[in-house]
């Protein structure tokens, strides 16, 4: 598969799970160009032309030829330039590795990955958060969060790919949205009581199975495995954690119960206040789970030989009750 074809493929996939919906999408898809044409000349120098086709600021080919032919890909969750000079060696001895992909992102890809947080909106609102709340305490969490990320030397890893020639690119949100999918789906399908039912579906899924192996099971870090269940609100996709005070709001509509890949201690004490219980599924084998499954959407469409690197493990889950 050309490595042009592997990108959209993956951001096809991604737009599939999207939780604001294809109608959602494309109308921004549209925005975005419609924005695009009204720049001077001179502006449209640094508009990021992907935007046409691709929601995800978080999802690119940071380095490599998209004409070039793919048939082997080195995974991992975090590709820094310790994995880059690993791939280096390996060639080196034989091994063929046609690309390396990250899940976080990296370069550009960083730069501007607060942009997904706006899929938040719709998640909150979707649970039953006014509208124009969750977009003003979403706004100003993604303010935070682009204020933080400016610092960061974001072409360090990019530069190393280039130097040695290596086809670089990373999958956040797209393998997000289906980890999200996937887990709303399940929890929906199979209507946990209590938070013990959440674990025990968790651990059904070899991805959370294989983190319990390694002392990092998902755990109930408010509430018990007796702990009552009615309305669940999972946290698995949109760049990064979202704004501390819409735990409250998210209380006031019914939720009782929080999926998190991951809290930290702010949102933790919030969420204590908000008297909602936390799951967190752990958040590397939550990313894993997302990555496997945007792996079996391509290797349904070609073969692909994967080397697991950086906390990544390959399960297949196209055989899980007829689902992808």
């Amino acid at each position: 598969m050309k490595l042009r074809r592997l990108y959209e493929e993956i951001v096809k996939k991604g737009i599939e799970a999207d939780p604001r919906g294809r109608e959602e999408v494309e109308r921004i898809l549209k925005e975005n160009r419609e924005v695009y044409n009204k720049l001077s000349e001179e502006e449209k120098e640094f508009f990021d032309v992907e935007k046409f086709f691709n929601p995800f600021s978080d999802t690119r080919v940071l380095n490599g030829d998209l004409d070039e032919e793919i048939v082997s890909m080195m995974v991992g969750i975090d590709i820094g330039g310790e994995e880059l000079l690993l791939v280096d060696r390996l060639r080196e001895r034989g091994v063929d590795i046609g690309i390396v992909v990250s899940h976080h992102p990296q370069g550009r890809a960083y730069a501007g990955f607060y942009d997904v947080m706006d899929l938040q909106i719709d998640i909150f609102n979707q649970q039953g958060v006014n509208l124009s709340l969750a977009e003003n305490l979403l706004q100003e969490r993604k303010a935070q969060v682009e204020r933080k990320v400016g610092a960061i030397n974001h072409q360090r890893v990019v530069d190393i790919a280039r130097w040695l020639k290596i086809n670089f690119m990373c999958v956040h949100t797209p393998a997000d949205n289906l980890a999200y999918r996937y887990i709303e789906e399940t929890l929906r399908h199979q209507k946990p009581k209590k938070l013990g039912d959440i674990i025990d579906i968790l651990l059904t899924f070899p991805e959370y199975r294989e983190a319990a192996k390694g002392n990092n099971p998902p755990k109930i870090i408010i509430g018990n495995k007796k702990s009552r269940v009615s309305k669940v609100h999972i946290e698995f996709t949109g760049g990064t954690e979202g704004p501390q005070d819409i735990y409250q709001r998210l209380s006031n509509s019914g939720v009782d119960t929080i999926v998190s890949m991951h809290q930290s201690e702010e949102h933790f004490k919030k969420c204590k206040e908000a008297n909602i219980n936390v799951v967190v599924a752990s958040h590397i084998a939550s990313d894993t789970l997302g990555v496997n499954l945007m792996l079996d959407h391509l290797s349904s469409l070609e073969k692909f030989k994967i080397y697991e690197v950086s906390g990544f493990r390959r399960f297949s889950h196209i055989n899980d009750d007829g689902k992808k």
